[in-house]
């Protein structure tokens, strides 16, 4: 009985040793500050102004650093333990931090960054991968990993980070916080160590968007203006389509929101591949160079091929009297990266990209002017595994650089919003304004915050219903088409109303708006195939009562001896369809076009039940068509 008693004493040691053993390794897993941190530290803001002077804008506030911000008496370690070994501490502390603190705010510690602030994984061989709090099995995101990490999990109020190729946006995007991106030299780079020169930014991350606005008025220090609205709202559609979260009820939710606040007036949609192919006449002759006979690359990705370049020049131009003199230990795959681009890049080639960055600024700029946003995703893909083989890859790093590109070459601002989750990973969009656009974005996002995640999570929980997704994916082809139509890119109006038909072919106004754009084309055939078929959708719909038409058309059809069955006189109540007599007098529109006038007129006379005689030879029937189409305007439903 006494061996059996002992036994079972022995058993429950064991098992205590081995709770206390696992405990142990996940401490050490998933660290006490998610790994976050490269050193604790404290800086103190100066004391609060006496009354009735306002207090520090950013009191009670607290924030990290990325490791590659100098603070006076520690080593800025760059992500790279030979970097600190070969370095001493910094002689005084970055501007950027001390306007913070002054600010009111209180600096608690310095984060991780990549190897050498290089890569957009999060991944670093020498300090390893700070813990994504969203998504612990996935890459927390890089350069600003640790930046990014520190506010998801509550540690800190905001942070610094760098970027230069996405490296605070593409964290921000997969740890689902906010990230901000301002233009390009708008804040001061010293005490900062370098990546690329002419890319690197400031940029902060926080949970709140007030606080990120209000860290945005200290360090921006822009004079006060009177907040305004967005004018124009371009959802680039061609940039969702690359996304490989579904980006419909992202989209939904975005427009729906837009609509609320602003109107549906400012919203317009945009190929914005098409649209920088066009206005970036440099890309053309890189396009040649780099597709080298393998297919042709899409604009955006050219972008970021250039941006890559540009990079690692700068970088090497910064860096390389270090690395040929210490040979470091550099993660292996960045080393390839820099050697491979270096062999390769002339001074002239670099020109070239530089030239490609001038004119990608000048055509963002051209499109969003003063008071206009443009609305993408913020990365292609969901945050990789941890330790994924397709981390190393040239292909992944291009991929996930794609879109950030778009501000990073341009100096646009952009900011970075979560949108949820889908499928246990962080979703993110982006608002861009133009370079300079930085206090109207923050106010933006100030006013457009709470409204977008509303919209997005009422459009996500309505995606259950695949035939109303598809209704509704339906109507925003329809709008696209609008929107193209009103742009008199009648093909592409085409291609939307089509996709809408495919979608949905029991409306009859896709089929009326696209016999109206081949209208324009003159494709007159088509047209009157497409007309007819909306009217024979159509034949249920409740007649209505058109009242007072103006003047010169009561002349008009007087003078035609027009009389309605449903009158006992000549009158200008005709009876009409509301929903297709545009598509009946295209119809008629059609038949003029191809010659066949009576046909033409007995496209217009069933719909409006009415008899058209005409006493009067000074009005032949093709007139009197031109009067009517000339009344009812070729307007979109």
């Amino acid at each position: 009985m006494a061996s059996s008693s002992a036994n079972l004493w022995v058993l429950l040691g064991l098992g205590l040793a081995g709770i206390l053993i696992m405990a142990k390794k996940l401490t050490r897993a998933v660290k006490e500050d998610f790994g976050a941190f490269i050193e604790r530290l404290q800086l103190l803001p100066p004391p609060q102004p006496a009354p009735p002077k306002a207090p520090h804008p950013l009191t009670g506030l607290t924030f990290a650093v990325s490791d590659v911000f100098d603070i006076e008496g520690f080593v800025t370690g760059f992500g790279n333990p030979d970097w600190s070994r070969t370095h001493e501490p910094a002689t005084s502390t970055s501007p950027v931090v001390t306007a913070l603190v002054d600010g009111g705010a209180t600096c608690t510690g310095k984060t991780v960054v990549d190897d050498m602030a290089f890569s957009l994984s999060g991944e670093n061989k020498h300090y390893g991968a700070p813990t994504n709090p969203t998504s612990p099995a996935r890459i927390p995101g890089g350069a600003s990993s640790g930046a990014a990490v520190a506010v998801a999990a509550n540690f800190v109020d905001f942070s610094l980070g760098i970027d230069t190729d996405g490296g605070v946006r593409v964290p921000a995007g997969y740890c689902g916080v906010l990230g901000f991106r301002p233009s390009y030299g708008i804040l001061s780079p010293s005490g900062v160590i370098s990546v690329s020169g002419s890319l690197d930014t400031v940029g902060w991350f926080a949970k709140d968007p007030s606080v990120l606005r209000r860290v945005g008025h200290v360090l921006l220090q822009v004079p006060y203006t009177a907040q305004r609205n967005p004018r124009s709202v371009v959802i680039s559609d061609d940039l969702f389509q690359l996304s490989k979260v579904p980006s419909s009820w992202v989209t939904q939710g975005v427009i729906k929101s837009i609509e609320k606040l602003y109107g549906r007036q400012v919203l317009r949609h945009e190929n914005i591949g098409e649209y920088l192919a066009l206005k970036i006449p440099s890309l053309k002759s890189f396009q040649v160079k780099q597709s080298n006979g393998e297919g042709k690359s899409s604009p955006i990705r050219l972008i970021a091929n250039v941006l890559q370049i540009i990079k690692r020049y700068e970088f090497r131009q910064s860096h390389s009297e270090w690395i040929d003199s210490v040979k470091p230990a550099i993660d292996p795959v960045i080393s390839a990266q820099i050697a491979a681009e270096v062999l390769g890049s002339a001074d002239t080639e670099i020109e070239k990209c530089q030239t490609i960055k001038s004119e990608l600024r000048a055509a963002l700029n051209s499109l969003l002017k003063d008071e206009g946003i443009l609305v993408i995703p913020t990365t292609i893909s969901p945050p990789a595994k941890l330790g994924s083989k397709e981390i190393i890859l040239e292909d992944y790093l291009i991929q996930t650089s794609t879109l950030s590109s778009l501000a990073s070459m341009s100096g646009c601002c952009q900011v970075a919003i979560p949108l949820g989750v889908y499928d246990k990973c962080p979703v993110s969009v982006s608002l861009l304004a133009r370079h300079g656009g930085d206090r109207f974005l923050l106010d933006t996002l100030q006013t457009l915050y709470t409204s977008l995640q509303e919209q997005v999570d009422i459009a996500s929980k309505s995606k259950s219903s695949s035939v109303v997704t598809q209704e509704e994916s339906a109507e925003m082809a329809k709008e696209k088409g609008n929107q193209a139509f009103k742009d008199n890119h009648w093909q592409r109006a085409i291609g939307f109303y089509s996709e809408a038909i495919k979608l949905n072919s029991g409306n009859a106004t896709y089929y009326s708006n696209r016999a109206a754009a081949y209208l324009q084309l003159g494709s007159y055939i088509q047209a009157e195939e497409d007309c007819s078929r909306a009217i024979d959708l159509d034949k249920k719909v409740s007649f209505l009562f058109l009242d007072v038409l103006p003047l010169h058309m009561h002349a008009t059809f007087c003078s035609s001896s027009l009389l309605c069955e449903k009158t006992s006189s000549c009158s200008t109540n005709i009876l009409l369809s509301i929903r297709n007599v545009k598509a009946f007098l295209r119809r008629g529109t059609a038949r003029e076009m191809l010659g066949y006038y009576k046909e033409a007129m007995e496209a217009v006379t069933p719909q409006c039940k009415c008899q058209i005689q005409f006493t009067t030879p000074m009005l032949p029937t093709n007139e009197a068509l031109k009067g009517i189409r000339i009344y009812f305007s070729s307007k979109r439903d």
